[in-house]
């Protein structure tokens, strides 16, 4: 009984001592050991390992980690203030060093930010902000990650890339910039509807001008309609007149009659008028 309590108590012990001394590295971390706080040894690399049960293991996560800064005002050369939101992508490439120097993510946040607010400023304000905005915008963050990346690589870390999410005017700058933008676009509105009424004058001045040409051109063919019809109408009369001429002077003094001859009209005549010739 004496040496079965013996053996489970052994195999407990063993079994504690186990659980304390066996650890495992999985695929996406690395690991340090620490004595009494400080580091020993090098990085451990995925799989199963084995330590002193008095010292303790530190994971840290080996793949790329992300950065999201707070938006910051930077100014640019042309002393335009911008406020830029910007994130960027890093990794541990040195855990023991990283932890020598920053201890955890949260310390080597703090380090980041520092390093990519400072060159981030830097790398703006030596251009416009157009530039900054567009024309410049990738070559200008490809230096910020470069030269972040130098510079926080004595630390155990790697900057990856780095970027801006977005860019944006101050409140203090936006009233007046909206102000310019609607005075601009007031005046692009009164000069469309300047060149408009001038387009409309010319329009209806050649509108009254090309009236004035149809009206003449209608009269002048009128004109002349009126005189074929009048020469035809002479030239009736005159076939008429010479093929009967009595008959000619007895149809017109009957039109006369018709036309002059009215109710209770009067006339006066003079001896011997041959207006009357063809009455009985």
């Amino acid at each position: 009984m004496k040496k079965l309590f013996i053996l489970g108590l052994t195999a407990f012990v063993l079994i504690v001592v186990a659980s304390m001394s066996l650890y495992t590295v999985s695929q996406v971390q690395t690991a340090i050991i620490l004595e009494f706080g400080k580091p020993i040894g090098e990085a451990k690399a995925p799989g199963l390992h084995f330590k002193l049960p008095w010292r303790n293991v530190i994971w840290f996560d080996k793949r790329i980690l992300d950065y999201d800064a707070k938006a910051r005002e930077v100014l640019t050369s042309d002393k335009k203030t911008l406020l830029v939101d910007n994130y960027a992508k890093w990794r541990i490439t040195n855990p023991l060093l990283f932890y020598q120097t920053v201890r955890t993510p949260a310390g080597a946040l703090q380090r980041l930010d520092d390093v990519i607010y400072s060159e981030m400023r830097e790398a703006l304000g030596r251009y416009t902000m157009t530039e900054a905005v567009s024309t410049r915008r990738a070559a200008i963050m490809l230096e910020v990650s470069e030269r972040s990346s130098r510079l926080i690589a004595e630390y155990g870390i790697e900057v990856v890339d780095v970027r801006i999410k977005r860019t944006d005017l101050p409140d203090q700058n936006l009233k007046s910039i909206y102000n310019r933008m609607s005075a601009e676009r007031k005046r692009q509105a009164k000069q469309y509807r300047s060149e408009g009424e001038e387009e409309a004058a010319k329009i209806r001045s050649e509108a009254d001008r090309e009236r004035t040409v149809i009206l003449a051109q209608a009269r002048r063919e009128a004109e002349i309609l009126l005189g074929q019809g009048d020469a035809e109408a002479v030239r009736i009369y005159a076939e008429a007149y010479g093929a009967d001429p009595s008959f000619y002077a007895f149809a017109r003094s009957l039109e006369a009659y018709t036309n002059g001859l009215k109710t209770r009209t009067r006339m006066v005549l003079v001896p011997g008028s041959g207006f009357f010739q063809h009455l009985p």
